[in-house]
């Protein structure tokens, strides 16, 4: 159901993930502290993502780092485990920025979390509403500026081999048209924001937030 698409967020077991499934993955810095504290951080974090991809049968369909969070939309090819994945870049990452940040212990606030999504629609939601964490928190203006993401492969002015683009080619004629499906969600938003004052507050709709924003 709907419903499960936000509301089943255990920590990973083992049976959780199946092949063919796709699953919304993130997590975020303990105390919603950074995670990524320099560029150098961001490129080394898609360093390890590459190479991870060539161990382990995964297809990111879509991925934003964040300076305190992380958001990937990941496909499981085979029944080989999405967790390995994100252990084989995430570990290494925790040790390394621990070393160049003088600091000790855990970087996240526990372990990542995963929910299962069901629904084709609401993959192609999710995957717009990842695109836009950057503008929605403020770092740019509109998601093409953010180059830790894969925005920019979607509306074709990026070619990386990070991202499986069958899902997308599959879903819009072209990278035009998705951009045109961020851009309306962008557009109603600052509609609205622009004739809030001039509605009466018990009259707005209450919007369900997803985690990690």
């Amino acid at each position: 159901t709907s419903g499960r698409l936000w509301e089943t967020m255990t920590p990973y077991r083992k049976k959780d993930f199946f092949q063919g499934g796709y699953y919304h993955i993130y997590n975020r810095g303990v105390n919603r502290d950074p995670i990524f504290f320099s560029n150098e951080n961001y490129n080394y974090c898609l360093k390890l993502i590459r190479r991870s991809l060539r161990r382990h049968d995964v297809a990111i369909i879509v991925y934003c780092l964040m300076p305190n969070h992380y958001h990937f939309i990941l496909r499981q090819n085979s029944e080989a485990n999405i967790a390995d994945f994100i252990r084989d870049i995430f570990n290494p990452y925790v040790q390394a920025v621990n070393i160049q940040q003088h600091r000790n212990g855990t970087l996240f606030e526990g372990r990542f979390k995963h929910i299962l999504i069901e629904k084709d629609e609401h993959i192609l939601h999710l995957c717009r509403y990842i695109h836009l964490n950057p503008v929605k928190a403020r770092l740019v203006s509109s998601p093409e500026l953010w180059m830790f993401s894969n925005y920019l492969d979607w509306i074709g002015e990026r070619e990386d081999t990070l991202t499986d683009m069958d899902f997308m080619v599959s879903n819009f004629q072209n990278g035009d048209s998705y951009r045109d499906f961020v851009m309306e969600y962008l557009v109603e938003k600052n509609l609205e924001k622009k004739i809030r004052k001039y509605m009466l507050e018990e009259n707005l709709p209450e919007v369900s937030k997803p985690p990690g924003g």
